[in-house]
């Protein structure tokens, strides 16, 4: 079993109960990548319907990843306040809600507000919880995990894409949208998963009996981050800004944007430039299965490969290894028009998009530490949905003007390998300055009382050896863990178990 009774200072159990959180956080991760791309299969019938061209059309699939991505401050502040398990609850049901009232849209900004904001904002309320949770559930085995959950965009992508296209044939799109918005209730059963780790109980303070549990377990698991200023009174942060003035963070933030313009734009048009191409359209939406069956295998893969103890701490680079293959994909494949061409792109393009997706978020928690996970991934987020708001409708109207997807394929792979080196260079350079650097350097200067009381109680949290987030080591060190006789505990800011 995982972790029945743990002691007082436990880590994550890396079992028991976390599999089953690692199962519905496979289920949300492939309908939060996965579902954006495999809607581009109605588009040609709402161009049709709508009489609106590639760039209109494309916004749909780009305001639900804008959502996903521009919402992530407000989903750590959410479940800050209320918890997990409530949070993707409610998600689930607007994520629901916006497809089928999508189904009787009449315009295109009716499609934009339902299926892109409402569906959007619903999957970005299911999408970090379950990434919160498996944290909390995992730490020796965490790359491994972070590598199995990824593998449900691939899946889902797969399965969506083929689905989405015989949805079409046989009920239209507006019957479409209304069925995927009932399988996209299944959010709220992962939801239901989403318990918090068992507690070791009661934690000696001076507060009232019946709080006390809770507060112990809050504290056990990491779910709720405190600051005790000089009147005792406990203050809760929603939302952790300070994490944006660590170097590590600013170095991966940069990284994801530039990541971001590229990255999902062949995905996203691949399937309307085969059918351009002369490609049926059952076979068109089979190059996203591609994609996703070679990303199946590459995700968990990568995340095995990532969790060996020569290559963990230098996961930097392999991530920046893995967006330099994808940037070198597209741009060797942006002339690729027959059907054995465009599938030798996607086995080539799945792989190194499954190295990006599996390392991610284990490049981030390695970055900034576990305690300042969520805050950091909901401001990453934030950034990121800038570029996925400038990048496939920027495309799409590129594809409007110039009739020609070939200088897509330049752009976006030339973005991509940017990043890729970016993250490499910086992370090199970064690591020689740090070297120079004595590590008794204190937190930044100028900050309040407050915030150096934060601080101060954030180092407490800190398992003995970690690196401090301020530094760019971070990113090339493994997750913070704890020797054999040292205790560690996750510090994750503010999910509530007694809401969860």
């Amino acid at each position: 079993m995982g972790a029945g009774g743990p002691r007082r200072g436990a880590g994550p159990p890396d079992g028991g109960w976390g599999w089953a959180v690692l199962g519905a956080c496979f289920v949300i991760t492939g309908f939060a990548y996965g579902f954006p791309k495999a809607v581009s299969v109605f588009f040609r019938a709402l161009m049709r319907d709508f009489g609106a061209g590639y760039s209109d059309t494309a916004w749909v699939s780009s305001i639900m990843l804008a959502m996903l991505y521009g919402t992530g401050p407000v989903s750590s502040i959410l479940v800050t306040r209320f918890g997990c398990r409530p949070v993707m609850l409610v998600g689930g049901l607007l994520a629901s809600a916006g497809m089928v009232l999508a189904s009787f849209a009449t315009r295109l900004l009716e499609l934009y507000l339902t299926a892109g904001v409402l569906t959007g904002l619903g999957l970005a309320l299911n999408f970090q919880p379950s990434l919160i949770m498996l944290g909390l559930y995992f730490e020796r085995r965490r790359p491994l995990a972070n590598g199995l959950a990824a593998a449900g965009s691939p899946v889902f992508l797969s399965a969506l894409s083929p689905l989405g296209q015989q949805l079409l044939e046989h009920f239209g799109w507006r019957g479409g949208f209304l069925l995927l918005g009932g399988l996209l209730l299944h959010c709220c059963a992962c939801g239901a998963v989403m318990r918090p780790p068992p507690g070791p109980g009661p934690r000696p303070r001076g507060d009232s009996a019946e709080d006390a549990p809770g507060e112990a377990e809050a504290d056990r698991a990491g779910l709720r981050l405190r600051e005790a200023p000089p009147g005792g009174r406990t203050r809760r942060r929603l939302l952790d800004v300070a994490v944006c003035a660590d170097r590590a963070f600013g170095v991966y933030a940069i990284t994801k944007f530039l990541m971001a313009l590229g990255l999902f734009v062949p995905a996203i048009l691949l399937v309307n430039y085969a059918k351009d191409a002369g490609v049926p359209d059952a076979d068109a939406a089979f190059l996203l299965s591609i994609v996703g069956f070679v990303d199946i295998v590459a995700r968990p893969a990568c995340g095995a490969l990532a969790g060996l103890a020569r290559l963990r701490p230098h996961v930097a680079y392999l991530f920046s290894l893995a967006l330099m293959a994808n940037g070198l994909t597209d741009l060797s494949s942006a002339r690729a028009r027959s059907y054995g061409a465009l599938v030798a792109f996607c086995v080539a393009f799945g792989l190194s998009y499954g190295m990006v997706g599996a390392l991610q978020f284990e490049v981030l928690m390695a970055a900034v530490g576990s305690h300042r996970f969520p805050s950091a991934l909901g401001l990453v987020l934030l950034v990121e949905a800038v570029a996925v708001l400038i990048g496939p409708p920027s495309a799409g109207r590129l594809v409007d003007a110039l009739k020609n997807y070939e200088i897509i394929f330049y752009l976006a792979g030339s973005e991509v390998a940017l990043a890729g080196i970016f993250m490499a260079v910086a992370t090199k350079c970064c690591l020689r300055r740090s070297k120079d650097t004595p590590p008794s350097q204190g937190a930044q200067g100028g900050a309040s009382d407050t915030e150096d009381a934060e601080a101060q109680e954030d180092a407490e949290a800190l398992p003995a050896g970690a690196e401090e987030p301020g530094s760019l080591q971070a990113l090339e060190a493994p997750s913070p863990g704890a020797g054999p006789g040292e205790p560690k505990a996750e510090a994750e800011p503010g999910v509530d178990p007694e809401s969860v």
